[in-house]
């Protein structure tokens, strides 16, 4: 604590930040909270010949939330791998990315580096089916791509490493960083892949479209099935739940600390403030047996506690201005109140 019970700046910061960290986590755990109360109250519709009467019968025919089961089934012309024979989808994702080590001049240790230098995502219209061919019907997925979770199978992936010569060698050891390869990788949704799709659910015109929902919910295209996804989502809430607890508990620790410091600093300054008073009520009372008495008591008044007569005579310097207790009382080693001279022995003063 600085002077005046004030917290310390360093506590003043560690718990403006404790509080601003619970806040932000509390924050995060309310929306988690949210997505999954979302998710407990999305409908659950079956691809089956009820779905179109009841979106007909649906306010604006729309489901805001509502959840889908099916397999997936291309519109158009399906997308080919590029590495790997028969494999066709409706999604694909193919990466570039770099790994190389960097040197930390903190730690002086190399750390692992991964940089994504190339990206290309290339989609094609798709529906979500009943696995059940020929009965329900076919709902149409919109923007895949902005949904939250999008289930991609990795179906290649090669790692190429960088050639160095002698001297390349050197050279990132010199400049902090050493390459140490490019990672190709090639991700897609596959045709007949079983989907769960969260979203809103609309009909336009005579297609039944999935589409991601206007109420900031969540919109999910994942290969976990519901009851998956709901687990998912449930864990994540009491994971963040109990960082919350635990840097809020901190947080209130640190508060405590400061409180505490604050009350004793308090106590202590009340407890100098009324030994301030006892002093200067003793000095006022002294004064009013001085008036009473006449100036003989003032001169034979112990200079220490202003209350016994002196009693004492020190030696070598002759000074008498103390009584016996507050001589015992004085620390070693024991000088004279006076000149400050060392006292090397004591003679009793008898006054008759």
């Amino acid at each position: 604590m600085e002077g005046g019970g004030r917290p310390s700046a360093a506590q003043a910061v560690l718990l403006a930040a404790g509080t601003a960290l619970t806040a932000l986590l509390y924050s995060v755990y309310r929306q988690k909270v949210r997505v999954a109360r979302g998710l407990e109250g999305a409908r659950k519709v079956r691809l089956d010949g009820d779905l179109r009467a009841l979106l007909l019968e649906a306010p604006g025919r729309c489901v805001p939330y509502a959840v889908v089961e099916g397999v997936v089934r291309s519109v158009k012309e399906t997308l080919s791998s590029q590495f790997v024979e028969n494999c066709k989808g409706v999604v694909q994702r193919l990466t570039l990315q770099e790994h190389k080590m960097v040197w930390n001049r903190t730690t002086h240790l190399w750390n692992d580096y991964e940089k994504i230098i190339h990206q290309r995502t290339n989609t094609t219209p798709f529906d979500l089916i009943p696995q059940e061919e020929g009965t329900g019907v076919a709902v149409r997925v919109m923007k895949p791509l902005d949904a939250a979770e999008l289930s991609l199978e990795t179906v290649y992936e090669k790692f190429h490493p960088s050639v160095q010569s002698f001297t390349d060698v050197i050279g990132h050891y010199i400049s902090g960083e050493r390459p140490k390869g490019i990672q190709e990788t090639e991700q897609m949704l596959k045709v007949g892949a079983a989907l769960t799709g969260v979203g809103e659910l609309v009909l336009d015109n005579t297609t039944i479209k999935l589409q991601p929902p206007k109420q900031g919910l969540p919109y999910y295209l994942s290969s976990m099935d519901f009851d998956t996804l709901l687990q998912k989502q449930e864990a994540n809430v009491r994971f963040w739940k109990i960082l919350t607890v635990l840097f809020g508990f901190a947080t209130c620790a640190v508060l405590f600390f400061v409180l505490r410091k604050q009350y004793r600093h308090h106590r202590e300054r009340r407890h100098l403030r009324q030994m301030q008073e006892e002093f200067r009520q003793a000095q006022e009372r002294l004064a009013r047996e001085i008036n009473a008495e006449g100036g003989e008591t003032l001169k034979n008044a112990c200079v220490v506690c202003l209350s016994n007569t002196k009693s004492c005579v020190f030696l070598e310097c002759g000074h008498v201005c103390s009584c016996s207790e507050c001589y015992g009382a004085l620390p070693e080693p024991k000088k004279c109140p006076i000149c400050r001279q060392a006292i090397s022995r004591v003679v009793p003063l008898y006054n008759s």
